[in-house]
Order: C-alpha cells, then structure tokens, then sequence
C-alpha cells in the first residue's frame, strides 16, 4: 500500500509539471505562429489548469473506471470553489470586477444543472458525453466571438492577466519541445494516478466514485490552487477567479464529456443524489460571494473560512457513509 501511495503523489507531482510545460509550450508556439493573444488566453492559458482533469477522467474512462472519471470532475469543481477558493480568500480578500468572469458564472450554474440532470437516471450515454462536447466548443466560440466585438476587451482585468501569462521570446524549437513532453507526460503520469487510486480504493473499500471525489479531485485541482494563490500574490484577483470559474465549466463540458464518450456506463447514483446537488449549491454560494452589478464585490476572509469549513464538512460525510 505504501508502494501505492507513493507512485500516486509521484504521478500527481509529475501531472501538474508536465500540465505546466504543455500549456507552457502550446501557448508560446501558438503566439510564434501568430495566434492572437486574446485567442491564447482565454483557450489555452485559461484551459491549462484543466489539463491534469481531463488526462485523468481519460484514463479513467478506458480503465473501465466511469465513476472515477464522474467522480473526478464534480469532486474536482466542488475541491476549487470549496478548498481552493477558500484557502486563497483567507490568504487575502479577492475583489470581483471582471464582466468575462461574471458573465461565466450563471453559465457554470447552467452547465452544473445539465450535468446533474444527466445523472438522474444513473447513466451516463455518450450522447450525453457529446452534448457536453458541443457545448464545450459553443462556449469557446461565444466567449470568443463577445471578447474580439468588445472595443477594449483587453481592458478586462480577467482577460488582459490571461493575456500576460503567455510566454514571450520562446523559440519554435524550445515550445514545440516542451509541448511534446507534455503530451507525452500528461498521458503516463495520468495512467499511473488512475492505477494506484484503484489499488488504494479497493485496500480502504472506496467505491470508484469516492476515489474520484476526493484523493483524485483534490490532487488535479493542484494547479487551480497554485494559480490562485500566485494569482492573489500578484495582485491578480480576476485571474485567480476566472481560474476557478473557467475550470469549473472546462471540467464539465470537456472533462465529464470524456467520460461519456469513451466509455458510456451505469453510475452510482449518490453521483445525482448527493454529489451534484453539493456542487450546484457551492457554484450558488460562489455567485452569491461574487455577484455585485453595482461594481466590484470582495469575497473575504470570513467567507473563505465557511468555504473551508463545508469543504471538510462534504469531505467528512462522504467518508461517513463508507460503512
């Protein structure tokens, strides 16, 4: 079991360096071919942190482990807006002013309901899985298509950070390379997270839900975390938010889409009954932090706390019911 723990915390640490270098790589070479920056940033930079999420629901899925794969990107949303989102409130108030941001927060709502309405009769089709696809790419091309008609989209706080988080004066040679070993990595490190959750969740008795809830969403949402907290560090509050509200939608239409399309199966169905239904109420009370049409609204201390606090309440319950 040792030996299994080990190879997981191994495969997460090499997860989220090879996430790192792949959108490192996949963004510079994009801006060398010259692809807009508002185009790199709100695609590539804002979908990086979404990487280890759906290599490992991918590898999941054709393990045969769809609930891992379920389990995976909702645990993955409630872990960013309950943990992440609250570990980066206690470390300094985050002001909301960003209109990309809260344009995309109902969306995450909406897409929260679909997933949950997906799951309430215990299976998960692939036409679901394409559906969510779909979506995934209208989403891309209306955030797009309003971002390049905005006269001063740059100005946005949100999308002008995004924009300077792409890697300048990288040659071709360098981002190619660094974008191959991602793709090469991503895939490797995902496969072993996968195997040893399996060997750990069956030593504990965890069903594959669980594993994918907790020890998996909580190790994927890593880079949610260390962006967020960089993010608040630099003064960069609108990133750090759209970091967690982007990935939320990402995780669902593109991560959960995976699960669906490679391998369509019969799910637990504390997936609709309990775990969709704590990830729509955590995507409420993040509306309610944030929303201010008033102008910008500071989600606090006090707040990030009582995110914490329900975050290990979820955690202790889920773990409550294994007996």
């Amino acid at each position: 079991m040792l030996t299994s723990f080990a190879i997981l915390v191994a495969g997460f640490v090499a997860l989220v360096w090879s996430a790192d270098r792949f959108v490192f790589g996949a963004a510079a070479l994009a801006r060398n071919l010259g692809v807009p920056a508002l185009i790199i940033g709100l695609t590539v930079v804002a979908m990086g942190s979404s990487a280890p999420e759906m290599m490992v629901s991918a590898s999941a899925a054709l393990a045969d482990k769809t609930d891992t794969a379920v389990g995976n990107a909702v645990g993955s949303n409630i872990t960013n807006i309950l943990l992440v989102l609250g570990i980066t409130a206690l470390l300094r108030p985050l002001s909301v002013s960003s209109v990309t941001v809260k344009r995309e927060m109902p969306l995450a709502f909406v897409v929260s309901i679909a997933a949950w309405y997906m799951f309430t009769d215990n299976y998960f089709s692939s036409v679901e899985g394409w559906l969510l696809l779909a979506g995934f790419v209208a989403f891309i091309t209306f955030l797009i298509i309003i971002s390049r008609q905005q006269k001063n989209a740059e100005d946005d706080p949100f999308v002008s950070e995004a924009c300077d988080e792409i890697p300048k004066d990288v040659s071709t040679k360098a981002a190619s390379l660094w974008l191959i070993v991602g793709l090469i990595l991503l895939p490797v490190s995902s496969h072993f997270i996968v195997s040893s959750a399996v060997e750990i969740a069956q030593f504990f008795g965890l069903s594959d839900l669980v594993i994918g809830l907790t020890i998996i969403a909580i190790g994927t949402s890593l880079p949610e975390l260390a962006a967020c907290v960089a993010g608040v560090l630099k003064n960069e509050d609108d990133l750090a938010l759209g970091n967690i509200v982007g990935s939320n939608l990402f995780n669902i239409l593109a991560v959960l889409s995976l699960a669906g399309i490679l391998n369509p199966a019969v799910i637990d169905p504390a997936a609709a009954n309990r775990d969709a239904l704590v990830m729509i109420a955590a995507t409420i009370v993040l509306i309610a932090m944030s929303l201010n049409f008033r102008g910008a609204r500071r989600i606090n201390r006090l707040e990030g706390g009582m995110l914490l606090v329900a975050f290990f309440a979820y955690q202790g319950y889920i773990f409550s019911q294994i007996a």
